[in-house]
């Protein structure tokens, strides 16, 4: 029987690689949203005191929040808000997952336990990147860029392995969760029932739609038929979503382009950028197979090369620069 189990547990964690760079632009695209909340909202607005609350902001009350950088640091908010984006900004790096993996999760996990002003994108961090930590600890590369190392499957090469594909399973398991609970949820409220709800967010006066795109929604939010293929289209598409857990490789990737879509359009529409930036990261993590890399070099390759052949060479600027110059103080020396 345990050698059987052995077997399974064998085949399971060399099913496929895990340490690739898909999971690394997960992480770079979590960090990078919790790096641009922390900089650009001032320490005020992110540990604004709360109604009904006993003590002000960061809440040190448990060991969890008390040996996060903002509590440790308090009340020098501002100096761990600049401390956190700059680590922030390495883990974005992609430098030493199995370092800065923890960091990540330290920092993020500090921001949800001790800070007032929050979305859903920090709370999703803040669980995605404690899941995370199976495979960041287990991923000895320099670089989450960096082609996974040739597969070696014996002794502790075997265990690592299990561990990061387990916790890949529980962090997709997780992110099915949310798109579950976030369709369903909806579903119970009367204005999303009835096909409304869009109307009432996207004309709300702090969550609504932004002056820029107001007037070519607001004619889709008063016509009956629009309103509801808003509303019940976000709906369908979080269920799809979730369904993202037992599709197969090729639909996977086909709803990674509507939730993507779906969630640009949040970010567009509502401003809520990163939030938005927080559910690509984990929409990449959830739907793109991690044993499948992404063609990144390929693709810096190309836009290099397209922005190198949009200009003329070195030599012909050099040369028009010269020819330029000399065209004007012979222009300047006529005119004297």
């Amino acid at each position: 029987m345990l050698i059987a189990i052995g077997k399974l547990a064998r085949r399971w964690a060399c099913r496929g690689e895990v340490w690739t760079n898909v999971y690394g632009l997960g992480r770079t695209l979590l960090a990078t949203a919790t790096a641009l909340t922390l900089a650009l909202n001032d320490s005020k607005v992110m540990f604004r005191p709360l109604a009904g609350t006993l003590t002000n902001p960061p809440y040190c009350g448990e060991a969890l929040p008390q040996a996060g950088i903002f509590c440790l640091l308090a009340p020098r908010l501002e100096l761990a808000r600049w401390i956190a984006v700059l680590l922030l900004i390495v883990v974005a790096s992609g430098w030493r997952p199995r370092v800065t993996g923890f960091l990540h999760w330290w920092i993020v996990s500090a921001l949800k336990t001790s800070g007032s002003t929050l979305d859903g994108g920090d709370q999703c961090a803040a669980v995605l990147t404690l899941l995370l930590l199976p495979l960041t600890l287990t991923d000895g590369r320099t670089w989450h860029w960096q082609a996974p190392p040739a597969p070696r499957h014996r002794g502790w090469e075997e265990i690592k392995r299990l561990v990061a594909v387990n916790g890949t399973a529980l962090m997709r398991l997780q992110i099915a969760g949310i798109y579950y609970h976030a369709a369903v949820g909806k579903v119970r409220v009367t204005e999303w029932a009835d096909g409304t709800a869009m109307y009432y967010w996207l004309t709300h006066p702090l969550f609504g739609v932004n002056s820029i795109f107001e007037p070519f929604v607001r004619p889709v939010l008063l016509n009956p038929a629009g309103v509801a293929m808003m509303t019940w289209g976000v709906v369908v598409v979080e269920l799809f979503l979730m369904m993202g857990l037992v599709a197969t490789r090729p639909v996977r990737k086909v709803l990674l382009v509507f939730g993507l879509l779906l969630h640009f359009g949040i970010m567009i529409l509502q401003g809520l950028g990163s939030f938005s930036v927080t559910m690509f990261g984990a929409l990449i993590l959830y739907l793109w197979p991690l044993d499948e890399p992404l063609p990144l070099g390929k693709l810096s390759a190309a836009i290099f090369k397209r922005v190198s052949a949009a200009r003329p060479p070195l030599h012909l600027r050099e040369t028009a620069t010269i020819a330029s110059t000399t065209s004007g103080e012979r222009g300047t020396a006529g005119s004297v």
